[in-house]
């Protein structure tokens, strides 16, 4: 049949098909990579570090700075705007200065957490969070791409989980510890906790840096308009709004207001705060690598809309509880929930796209991610300012509930079109 032919003649990246049960990318003689481990370590040493910073930096705030809701949330923003700005570079610049980009990037977040507790300046605490996003945009895009360019489609999504785990399983542990550190120790320890880690954490990927001198990187697009032919592939624009909506809702509410909420209208105290929150962690790191697997078998969408639209319940119901269990349990189940859908926006992005251009599409999708870290706080912050604090959790689950609405409607759409035109729109 002609549909049939013009299916298995097109390069598996250019099909539009949802469901990612193709044939490999890779030649039979050639063995798919696996994710460095050094990549895995040095992610689960910055988000450890991340992690500790979780619970303790509202409190820091509003003990340093008198902050205010609103305060509070500007943290978030400049500090993806610091990575906003760098991740689109770092994308076109990766073939150029490869994976050193990665030890610059955690070297510079180890010196901003040493500057932060020596100022007493609002202004300039929020400028130096604002370059340690541009440390973080340098790790981050690296290593997200050396994981997606090594295994072939069909096991892409278990790929991108295990270095969400790994990340995931730093921020649990981060997380517990940062309310016990900020209370027991010292109100700097964390930012001290955490550029530490950033050290090691340099240190534990130079080596497999340094390997980059010694063998040729794969290709990459050089040309002007690669982004462009990234944001015309279908899905992509989706995926990143996606992206952008589960980073607001997961810095602007849970990472940022949550705790705040904990604090003072559930009445916990900070060790009981940091122990709600480490909970939201878990669920997600016992969720993540069932997700992605799901959606290497069953197709992206058939795990993305039903776990949006959980997501949008559960969050909702958050907003009603002040009874200590309840919370726990509530955020728990939030965690899995947006851990069973954190891989696939990503995973679908690399699936569409050419390899040369996988760079770059990751660069797109992590500043769709940061543009939703620098509008998401303000808008969450500034509605729990005038409305309430449970606000910001019932605008969030409206909005997942609309965008599982779109995803669904074009999966109908690229079905419809794959089934007159094999699989090509």
């Amino acid at each position: 049949m002609p549909g049939h032919e013009e299916r298995s003649s097109a390069p598996a990246w250019s099909r539009t098909d949802w469901n990612v049960r193709r044939e490999p990318m890779t030649p039979p003689s050639e063995r798919p990579q696996r994710v460095p481990s050094a990549v895995l370590a040095a992610a689960f040493l910055f988000n450890l570090g991340q992690g500790v910073l979780r619970p303790a930096m509202p409190l820091y705030l509003q003990r340093r700075f008198s902050a205010n809701y609103r305060m509070v949330t500007l943290i978030p923003v400049v500090f993806g705007a610091g990575k906003w700005i760098a991740n689109l570079p770092t994308g076109y610049l990766l073939d150029r200065l490869g994976r050193p980009l990665m030890v610059a990037g955690l070297t510079l977040i180890a010196l901003i957490d040493v500057l932060s507790v020596m100022t007493s300046r609002f202004d300039v605490f929020l400028g130096l969070r604002a370059l340690g996003g541009l440390g973080w945009a340098m790790f981050a895009t690296v290593a997200t791409t050396a994981t997606v360019s090594g295994p072939e489609p069909q096991r892409r999504g278990r790929a991108i989980s295990l270095l969400l785990m790994s990340e995931t399983l730093g921020l649990l542990l981060g997380s517990a510890a940062g309310g016990w550190l900020y209370q027991g120790i010292g109100v700097a320890s964390p930012f001290l906790f955490e550029a530490a880690c950033m050290v090691v954490a340099a240190l534990t990927v130079l080596h497999w840096a340094s390997l980059a001198a010694a063998t040729p990187s794969r290709q990459r697009s050089q040309d002007r308009r690669a982004l462009s032919t990234v944001l015309q592939t279908p899905g992509v624009i989706l995926m990143g709004v996606t992206t952008a909506l589960l980073t607001a809702i997961q810095v602007g509410i849970l990472v940022f207001l949550f705790p705040l909420y904990l604090l003072t209208h559930a009445g916990l105290d900070p060790k009981a705060v940091g122990t709600v929150v480490s909970l939201s962690v878990l669920g997600r790191l016992m969720a993540l690598w069932l997700g992605g697997t799901l959606s290497d078998r069953w197709g992206r969408m058939s795990v993305l809309i039903p776990g949006l639209l959980v997501y949008a319940l559960l969050l909702a119901g958050t907003s009603r509880l002040t009874g200590p269990v309840l919370l726990g349990v509530c955020s728990f189940a939030i965690g899995a929930t947006a851990g069973f859908v954190a891989a696939v926006p990503t995973a679908l992005t690399s699936d569409q796209v050419a390899p040369p251009l996988q760079g770059i599409a990751i660069s797109w999708i992590r500043t769709m991610s940061d543009s939703g870290q620098i509008v998401g706080p303000l808008v969450m912050g500034a509605l729990a300012d005038a409305v309430d604090l449970s606000a910001p959790f019932l605008m969030g689950a409206a909005l997942l509930a609309g965008t599982a609405w779109q995803c669904r409607r074009q999966a109908r759409v690229t079905a419809a079109a794959n089934a007159e035109g094999g699989g090509n729109l």
